[in-house]
């Protein structure tokens, strides 16, 4: 695969999620990326995850998945010869992202403005919950805080009570974002920007639909469940053994819907004639259709809706959808073998998309903690005995 980054250095100080998830898809497309980890403990992501005993090795699952192809340098960012690397670090790069509350690195004396001294073709990214002004700025914010924040959680769930998506949808929506942000300015024809990424507006960004229903149509946003308010007989529908999803959206499913199940007496019922007729009748309608389709398995439903054109899916875990041969074949999941302290392999998603017919990969494991630290602190002129006054300061 081409890699359309190759060539650019981004300098990884970010934790937990969304900034590690952003410098991952650099990563992908061909970035050399450096994490740049306190001394004690590095990324928070490292303590977390399914595996206690990787999280005590400092080996987290969390941070297993999606830090591979990075490399790691130990700087204490509070000590001035840690600055000090940094900012010759800074002066190698094209792009830092960071991810503390607004002010930290000001405080720290490595702001926008004290980097760009160093670098003016340097991109800089703050990825923060709700920005880096405006009067929650300050506020501590996790994925959960930002899904209640943006709505997300009011509209999710059968309106009984709100619930979170069941993964951390925002911390990866504002990783995605800047990830984009950041692909479009190195791509201006003048390198250097700040980009200020707020997880709060990168979340309400996605949800179009839902904020143009309530600003130009004046509806309120509502938690519909597993049913699609935009159109009927679309939804969660129940078969003999499993639940399975139709989404007959066009008035031609439709039809073809209502012929396949024998149901050709529905096209005429006053009640779903049209369009609004069905939404306005949509649970009356699913429970006509699954006198039908309580008599056959899921599976056999989704083969032959779909060989009708109709679009229908099973409803599978996790586990099910990678183990999934449309998922298996186009080998979004790949293997590390060798993982340094960790003495057993690792299967890790890589990107969602293919250039040149090719799935993005990275080609080495997660690191350790400060596993490149000599390696890249010698590549920026340092001598052994530095890096080893360094090492006894307490500055890496």
């Amino acid at each position: 695969m081409t890699a359309p980054l190759a060539d650019i250095r981004v300098l990884d100080l970010t934790n937990v999620l969304a900034g590690p998830f952003a410098c991952h898809q650099l990563a992908h497309l061909g970035a050399e990326v450096i994490k740049v980890e306190t001394p004690k403990g590095g990324d928070l992501a490292r303590n977390l995850g399914a595996s206690p005993e990787l999280s005590a090795q400092g080996m987290g699952i969390s941070f297993l998945a999606q830090n591979a192809g990075k490399r790691s340098i130990t700087l204490n960012l509070k000590h001035a010869k840690g600055k000090a690397a940094l900012k010759r670090l800074v002066s190698t790069a094209d792009v830092l992202v960071e991810n503390f509350r607004p002010g930290v690195m000001e405080r720290l004396g490595l702001s926008y403005e004290v980097l760009r001294q160093v670098n003016p073709r340097l991109i800089y990214c703050a990825i923060s919950g709700f920005g880096q002004d405006g009067q929650l700025a300050q506020n501590p914010a996790y994925d959960q805080i930002i899904q209640g924040a943006s709505g997300v959680m009011s509209i999710t769930g059968d309106g009984t009570t709100p619930f979170r998506v069941g993964y951390p949808i925002s911390d990866t929506i504002g990783g995605l974002t800047a990830a984009m942000a950041i692909s479009a300015a190195l791509n201006a024809p003048q390198r250097g920007s700040f980009i200020d990424v707020s997880m709060l507006e990168a979340t309400l960004a996605t949800m179009g639909w839902v904020v143009s229903n309530h600003l130009i149509g004046g509806a309120a946003p509502q938690a519909h469940g597993n049913e699609n308010p935009t159109s009927a007989p679309s939804g969660l529908f129940q078969a003999q053994d499993a639940p399975l999803n139709i989404a007959a959206n066009k008035d031609e499913q439709w039809r073809a819907l209502a012929r396949l199940l024998g149901r050709d007496d529905l096209l005429d019922d006053p009640r779903f004639v049209t369009r609004e007729d069905r939404k306005a009748n949509r649970h009356a309608l699913r429970a006509e259709l699954e006198t039908v389709l309580t008599t056959r398995p899921a599976a056999h439903w989704v083969a032959a809706l779909n060989a009708q054109g109709i679009p229908a899916g099973p409803v599978l875990t996790v586990p099910q959808a990678l183990a999934h041969p449309q998922i298996a074949d186009r080998g979004l999941v790949t293997r590390f073998d060798d993982v340094p302290g960790l003495g057993q392999p690792i299967d890790v998603v890589t990107a969602g998309f293919r250039m040149d017919d090719t799935r993005p990969f990275v080609g080495t494991p997660p690191p350790i903690l400060g596993q490149d630290t000599r390696d890249i602190l010698g590549e920026l002129g340092y001598s052994e005995v530095e890096i080893q006054t360094m090492a006894k300061d307490d500055a890496i």
